[in-house]
């Protein structure tokens, strides 16, 4: 085996890092911002809410996230007034476009654990806030949105841990991240166990991190959720 090729294309590697994380950051953030009102409306008693944001996320998660990355880099390109469009500047870039189909993808997923973790929520907290004349926002800000936070945190977690690995996707349109950086060099070197073996020995060292971040996240903030001992 020759890692000798690997040592000198440590940089390529380091980008891909850089790039990897961004686009799990900026997806995961943007993913949480779209998710939370999202999860209201799916949670809501009146169809007119609830419907649509069900028909997206079953429509998301029905679908392999490879299959709406094509979709958004090279099928919208090929409709004129989309070319012609002030968003083809943005549209026509790889890293916004695999940002934006990553978007989609981990907010249909998120919507539904954050909805599940809204069911699950006990009926003693919300009469309780009733009983102090809460109105319907003060409980979504004091109550609902805080509580359904925490108890999906454990399934979150592993949503972002997903995340990661779904951007190894982003090397299929042209992005160096860390799976394109072993692509690269495979390509150039004909070598497939030292480039990917890399890859993914870096993927497992950041998943390690964020398992990691997200049990100490667990212990400060569900410290309340675990039994107590006799």
């Amino acid at each position: 085996m020759n890692w000798d090729v690997i040592a000198e294309h440590w940089q390529l590697f380091a980008r891909g890092v850089g790039i990897s994380l961004a686009l799990t950051a900026g997806t995961a953030v943007l993913g949480l911002l779209l998710s939370v009102p999202l999860a209201f409306a799916r949670h809501a008693e009146r169809r007119l809410l609830s419907a649509p944001v069900a028909a997206f996320t079953f429509v998301i998660r029905g679908t392999p996230a490879l299959v709406q990355l094509y979709l958004i880099y090279y099928g919208l390109s090929q409709f004129e007034a989309v070319r012609a469009s002030v968003l083809w500047p943005w549209l026509s870039n790889a890293g916004v476009c695999a940002l934006l189909a990553f978007t989609l993808n981990t907010t249909a997923y998120t919507t539904e654990i954050f909805h599940g973790a809204l069911k699950s929520l006990p009926r003693g907290e919300l009469e309780a806030a009733m009983s102090f004349g809460m109105s319907r926002w003060t409980q979504v800000r004091r109550i609902l949105a805080p509580s359904m936070l925490r108890r999906a945190l454990p399934q979150y977690a592993n949503e972002i841990i997903m995340l990661l690995h779904m951007s190894s996707l982003a090397g299929l349109v042209t992005l160096i991240d860390i799976t394109g950086a072993a692509r690269y060099v495979n390509a150039e070197f004909y070598l497939a166990f030292e480039p990917f073996i890399t890859a993914g020995v870096l993927y497992l060292a950041i998943t390690l991190l964020l398992v990691r971040l997200f049990v100490a996240a667990e212990r400060r903030w569900l410290v309340h959720l675990r039994p107590r001992k006799s």
